[in-house]
């Protein structure tokens, strides 16, 4: 992503729903200035305390739609894992206020590989409690919409795969706290964490390898 954009080290990149840093630390890692936007005051308290050594992060209260950032100021503007709780067309409108001229739009997600068999028997268990399951704009195809915003040249979808080992208890834990599968599940929610956990215990070992693909999509402002 960052070799397409050609952005280099010193400059101005703004994280968009920026959460506990994950994305802002690999930006700063780089040597940006990052600032890191996040709405939820939880999330943006452990990001603040994730990078409290890094000089060259600062963070901020904004949403997608309202980052509250200056006009024209941001070589890189990025939506990690956020872009799709935003109303996408006017983030990208908010995006393009906010970056400098030809400046660089990018969003990304980390896909776990439903074909993957843990994986397929995790999306198993889901779908007998809810046969209609959805991750909504998360897994969709970009393209389309920052194309209708007028906004952006073509965009380039960038995608690689990695390997995670997580431990059973880190994989239940992360269940617990997926907001998609709890607002869909409603009283069903616990249920279903509990038979995933179950699932997972009848495994071999205490860790599993979970195979993600991360795919961006990255554009330049026109």
């Amino acid at each position: 992503m960052l070799r397409i954009a050609g952005v280099p080290a010193g400059s101005r990149v703004c994280d968009v729903g920026a959460g506990v840093a994950h994305l802002t630390l690999k930006l700063a890692e780089r040597g940006f200035e990052v600032d890191a936007v996040e709405p939820n005051d939880a999330m943006r308290a452990n990001g603040v305390r994730r990078t409290e050594a890094l000089p060259n992060v600062r963070w901020f209260e904004g949403t997608g739609e309202a980052t509250g950032m200056a006009d024209g100021v941001y070589a890189l503007v990025t939506f990690g894992s956020s872009f799709n709780v935003c109303d996408r067309p006017r983030a990208l409108k908010e995006t393009a206020r906010i970056l400098s001229p030809r400046g660089w739009f990018a969003c990304m997600w980390n896909h776990r590989e439903l074909d993957d068999p843990i994986q397929c028997r995790i999306e198993e268990i889901i779908r007998d409690d809810i046969p209609g399951y959805g991750y909504g704009t998360r897994r969709e195809d970009q393209t389309a919409v920052i194309a209708e915003s007028g906004l952006f040249e073509d965009a380039v979808t960038v995608s690689g795969r990695v390997v995670h080992a997580q431990t059973k208890a880190d994989c239940v834990e992360a269940w617990r706290s997926h907001a998609t599968l709890e607002r869909q599940a409603g009283e069903r929610f616990g249920a279903i964490v509990d038979n995933i956990s179950g699932y997972l215990d009848g495994l071999p070992g205490d860790s599993i390898q979970v195979p993600y693909r991360t795919n961006i999509w990255i554009a330049r402002l026109r």
